[in-house]
C-alpha cells in the first residue's frame, strides 16, 4: 500500500493508473477508522480496480467553536487498518498541503448547505464541497463512497457532481450501527457510558418513525412531534433539529410524497450525533 503526501504525488500516481484504463474508487475520510469507513472501503475493492483513500480533517468545514483540534485522530492505526483490507493508496495532506499560503477560493452549493445541518453548523458544507472538490480533481476517480448517515452532505456531493460536470459516480452506503443501533461515528468516543447508553434512544425514535409511516402515517409534522419526544426522554438530550424532508431537496415537508429524509441531530454533551431514515411513500 503507498502511502502519499503530496499534492504532486498523488496526482501523477491517479494519472499513471487512468491511462492505463484501470477504474478508481476514493473514499475520502477524516480518519479515526470505524467499521463504517471500512464498509465503504469493501464496497470500492468490489466495484474497482484501484482503491484510493483520502485521510484529511479539514479545518474547513468546523466552526470557530467546534472540535478541529480535538478531532480523534490515530494515523497509524488507519494505515494498518486500511493496508488489512487490501486499499491501494492512502493520501495523507496536511493542511499546508491542501490549503497554501495565498488560497482563497470556496465551492458553495447553494440552498442544499444552509438547513438541516447546515443552519447551525454555517459554513460547514462550503468546507465540506471544498475539499471534496479539490480531492475529486487531484484523484479524478470514476467512483466516489459516502455514508448515508451525512445523508446531507450525500446530497450537497452529488449537486457539486452533476453542476460541475464532473465524470463521477457518487455511491452511497447504508448506515452501519453498533448492536444495539446507534449510528458508528468517529465521535461518539467523547460519549461518557451514561450518554453512550443514553443515545441508543436516537435509532429508536427514528424505527418508531418508520413504523408509523409504515402504518399509514403522512402528516410529518405528527412524525416530528414524534421523533423530538421520543428522544427529549434521555435526560443529557439536546435536540439541535428533528427534520422530516424531501430526500433530494431537503425541503420540510407538511405532507409525505415520495422518498422522504427524517434526520435528527442531537448533542450529548460534547458529542453532536446525528442519524436518519428514508422512507418511501
Amino acid at each position: 500500500m503507498d502511502v502519499i503526501y503530496t499534492k504532486k504525488d498523488i496526482r501523477k500516481k491517479c494519472e499513471e493508473i487512468r491511462c492505463t484504463g484501470r477504474l478508481i474508487g476514493f473514499v475520502p475520510t477524516m480518519g479515526f477508522f470505524h467499521e463504517g469507513h471500512l464498509s465503504l472501503m469493501r464496497r470500492s475493492k468490489a466495484e474497482n480496480d484501484v482503491t484510493v483513500v483520502s485521510i484529511f480533517v479539514n479545518p474547513l468545514q468546523f466552526g470557530p467553536a467546534e472540535d478541529f483540534k480535538d478531532y480523534p485522530r490515530d494515523l497509524a492505526s488507519d494505515l494498518n487498518m486500511a493496508g488489512s483490507l487490501g486499499v491501494d493508496m492512502v493520501f495523507c495532506p496536511d493542511v499546508n498541503e491542501m490549503y497554501p499560503e495565498g488560497f482563497r477560493t470556496i465551492v458553495v452549493v447553494r440552498d442544499l448547505s444552509d438547513v438541516l445541518c447546515g443552519a447551525s453548523r454555517p459554513g460547514h458544507f462550503q468546507g465540506v464541497a471544498t475539499v471534496v472538490s479539490k480531492l475529486f480533481n487531484l484523484i479524478r476517480p470514476h467512483r466516489a463512497y459516502f455514508g448515508q448517515k451525512d445523508a446531507q452532505q450525500v446530497v450537497v456531493i452529488k449537486r457539486m457532481v452533476e453542476d460541475l460536470e464532473m465524470d463521477i459516480e457518487v455511491v452511497e452506503m447504508p448506515t452501519v450501527r453498533e448492536a444495539d443501533g446507534l449510528a458508528m461515528s468517529s465521535r461518539n468516543v467523547y460519549l461518557t457510558p451514561s450518554q453512550r447508553q443514553q443515545a441508543t434512544i436516537i435509532w429508536r425514535a427514528l424505527q418508531e418513525a418508520e413504523r408509523r409511516v409504515a402504518q399509514g402515517e403522512r402528516d410529518a409534522e405528527s412524525l416530528r412531534k414524534l421523533v423530538r419526544e421520543t428522544i427529549e426522554t434521555a435526560p443529557e438530550a439536546r435536540i439541535d433539529y428533528v427534520s422530516v424532508c424531501d430526500a433530494q431537496d431537503l425541503q420540510e415537508l407538511k405532507r409525505l410524497e415520495g422518498e422522504v429524509l427524517i434526520a435528527v441531530a442531537v448533542r450529548f454533551g460534547r458529542a453532536r450525533l446525528i442519524d436518519n431514515v428514508k422512507v418511501r411513500v
